[in-house]
Protein backbone atom coordinates (compact mmCIF):
# COMPACT_ATOMS: atom_id res chain seq x y z
CA UNK A 1 0.00 0.00 0.00
CA UNK A 2 1.95 2.97 -1.28
CA UNK A 3 -0.29 5.63 0.35
CA UNK A 4 -0.20 4.05 3.80
CA UNK A 5 3.16 5.56 4.75
CA UNK A 6 1.97 9.04 3.80
CA UNK A 7 -1.26 8.58 5.74
CA UNK A 8 0.70 7.47 8.82
CA UNK A 9 2.86 10.60 8.57
CA UNK A 10 -0.28 12.75 8.42
CA UNK A 11 -1.74 10.99 11.47
CA UNK A 12 1.55 11.45 13.36
CA UNK A 13 1.63 15.16 12.46
CA UNK A 14 -1.99 15.59 13.58
CA UNK A 15 -1.18 13.93 16.92
CA UNK A 16 1.83 16.20 17.41
CA UNK A 17 -0.23 19.26 16.50
CA UNK A 18 -2.96 18.18 18.92
CA UNK A 19 -0.44 17.84 21.75
CA UNK A 20 1.05 21.25 20.92
CA UNK A 21 -2.38 22.91 20.91
CA UNK A 22 -3.35 21.23 24.18
CA UNK A 23 -0.14 22.52 25.80
CA UNK A 24 -0.88 26.04 24.51
CA UNK A 25 -4.41 25.78 25.92
CA UNK A 26 -3.08 24.67 29.33
CA UNK A 27 -0.84 27.75 29.41
CA UNK A 28 -3.52 30.20 28.21
CA UNK A 29 -5.48 31.97 30.92
CA UNK A 30 -9.09 33.03 30.36
CA UNK A 31 -10.58 35.55 32.78
CA UNK A 32 -14.21 36.47 33.30
CA UNK A 33 -15.84 38.72 35.83
CA UNK A 34 -19.21 39.58 37.31
CA UNK A 35 -20.57 42.32 39.50
CA UNK A 36 -18.70 44.98 37.57
CA UNK A 37 -15.39 43.24 38.17
CA UNK A 38 -15.98 42.57 41.85
CA UNK A 39 -15.63 38.80 41.29
CA UNK A 40 -13.08 37.46 38.82
CA UNK A 41 -12.65 33.85 37.77
CA UNK A 42 -9.71 32.43 35.82
CA UNK A 43 -9.58 29.18 33.87
CA UNK A 44 -7.12 27.83 31.38
CA UNK A 45 -7.91 26.97 27.76
CA UNK A 46 -8.47 23.33 28.69
CA UNK A 47 -11.38 24.37 30.91
CA UNK A 48 -9.59 23.85 34.20
CA UNK A 49 -10.70 26.33 36.85
CA UNK A 50 -7.59 28.03 38.28
CA UNK A 51 -8.52 30.85 40.64
CA UNK A 52 -11.14 33.21 41.99
CA UNK A 53 -10.68 36.77 43.21
CA UNK A 54 -13.36 38.47 45.31
CA UNK A 55 -13.24 42.15 46.11
CA UNK A 56 -13.82 42.54 49.87
CA UNK A 57 -16.41 45.25 49.19
CA UNK A 58 -18.79 42.66 47.74
CA UNK A 59 -18.66 40.47 50.87
CA UNK A 60 -21.84 41.25 52.77
CA UNK A 61 -22.81 38.80 55.54
CA UNK A 62 -26.41 39.94 55.09
CA UNK A 63 -26.44 38.99 51.38
CA UNK A 64 -24.43 35.81 50.90
CA UNK A 65 -26.71 34.72 48.05
CA UNK A 66 -25.63 37.66 45.91
CA UNK A 67 -21.96 36.75 46.37
CA UNK A 68 -22.70 33.13 45.54
CA UNK A 69 -24.51 34.19 42.35
CA UNK A 70 -21.60 36.43 41.34
CA UNK A 71 -19.09 33.60 41.88
CA UNK A 72 -21.16 31.12 39.89
CA UNK A 73 -21.64 33.63 37.09
CA UNK A 74 -17.93 34.47 36.81
CA UNK A 75 -16.84 30.82 36.94
CA UNK A 76 -19.45 29.77 34.38
CA UNK A 77 -18.39 32.52 31.98
CA UNK A 78 -14.69 31.69 32.35
CA UNK A 79 -15.34 28.00 31.64
CA UNK A 80 -17.59 28.80 28.67
CA UNK A 81 -14.93 31.10 27.22
CA UNK A 82 -12.31 28.40 27.71
CA UNK A 83 -14.50 25.81 25.96
CA UNK A 84 -15.07 28.16 23.01
CA UNK A 85 -11.33 28.81 22.74
CA UNK A 86 -10.55 25.10 22.83
CA UNK A 87 -13.13 24.30 20.16
CA UNK A 88 -11.85 27.09 17.94
CA UNK A 89 -8.21 26.02 18.23
CA UNK A 90 -9.00 22.35 17.63
CA UNK A 91 -11.11 23.20 14.58
CA UNK A 92 -8.09 24.91 13.03
CA UNK A 93 -6.33 21.58 13.41
CA UNK A 94 -9.12 19.56 11.81
CA UNK A 95 -10.00 22.07 9.12
CA UNK A 96 -13.37 22.72 10.74
CA UNK A 97 -14.37 19.06 10.91
CA UNK A 98 -15.98 17.87 14.11
CA UNK A 99 -14.21 14.63 14.98
CA UNK A 100 -15.97 12.98 17.95
CA UNK A 101 -13.65 12.18 20.82
CA UNK A 102 -10.87 14.50 19.62
CA UNK A 103 -11.89 17.35 21.91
Amino acid sequence: MPGMGNMMKQVQKMMEDTQRIEQELRETRVEASSGGGMVKAVANGMGEFLEITIDPQVVDPEDVEMLQDLVVSAVREALENAAEMKTSKMQTLTGGLNIPGLF
